[in-house]
């Protein structure tokens, strides 16, 4: 997904469309909740030593939607709590 972001970033920039990808690590959702019997493990691989909410992927999809963000192309930006770090 990460190289055809980049791809797609290069073919719609001449239209001004910026393309990125969020990288979400374990998120506190119904699909995987952070009371989950092996939430304790996911927790413990993030540097922060916790689950993420829905309102830390929400907002880097606000910020990467936003103006702050126009110049902003073919990124990954990793929501993970430092999981990938």
């Amino acid at each position: 997904m990460a190289a055809y972001s980049r791809g797609w970033a290069r073919d719609l920039g001449p239209r001004n469309i910026t393309v990125n990808v969020i990288q979400p690590g374990a998120i506190n959702t119904e699909m995987n909740p952070e009371t989950a019997d092996h939430a304790p493990f996911l927790a413990g691989q993030t540097a922060l030593g916790r689950y993420g909410q829905p309102q830390d992927i929400a907002a880097a999809v606000s910020f990467l939607a936003g103006p702050e963000a126009s110049y902003i192309t073919g990124a990954t930006l990793n929501v993970d709590g430092g999981q990938s770090a």
